[in-house]
């Protein structure tokens, strides 16, 4: 008898895709090539008290802003593939855990986003993830739309 696992909806998405890939790139020893889905996206799912346990208090450490620069940098390849035109993200965070991200396409700038509290970046749940970034692409594929010719220079 074979067993049919189902799977989630939420995993077959562009973006959940995407993010996989950006998390395998930064994985240099191969440590999440046996890992499922799940066990790589973890690190971005914590609860709101899970949240309140981080401790706000020196550097950030090099996991959680390689995870925050994943999150942007797969939006910026979803703006690629809808758009045609090459996004870059910029992220700059400070050694207190404050910073800005930044996408352009051309010398438009489609997204920018204060970024605060970087040690405690995380969402609800993958859905509330995929939810952030949807909303993002979606206006930055609006405002390339409105000046195409900024984001074609």
């Amino acid at each position: 008898m074979t067993e049919t696992v189902e799977l989630d909806p939420i995993l077959t998405t562009d973006f959940i895709k995407e993010m996989v890939k950006q998390m395998r790139a930064i994985d240099s020893y191969g440590t999440y090539d046996e890992w499922s889905v799940e066990m790589i996206l973890a690190p971005f799912i914590k609860t709101k008290e899970q949240r309140r346990e981080i401790p706000v208090i020196g550097d950030p450490d090099e996991e959680t802003l390689a995870r925050v620069k994943c999150f942007y940098n797969a939006i910026a390849v979803l703006i690629e593939k809808e758009c045609g035109h090459m996004a870059v993200p910029m992220v700059n965070i400070s050694h207190e855990g404050f910073g800005r991200a930044l996408i352009t396409v051309g010398k438009l700038v489609v997204m920018a986003r204060t970024v605060r509290d970087v040690h405690r970046f995380s969402f609800d749940s993958l859905s509330k993830m995929k939810d952030e970034a949807d909303k993002l692409l979606s206006v930055a594929v609006e405002i390339i739309g409105t000046y195409p010719q900024v984001a074609e220079l």
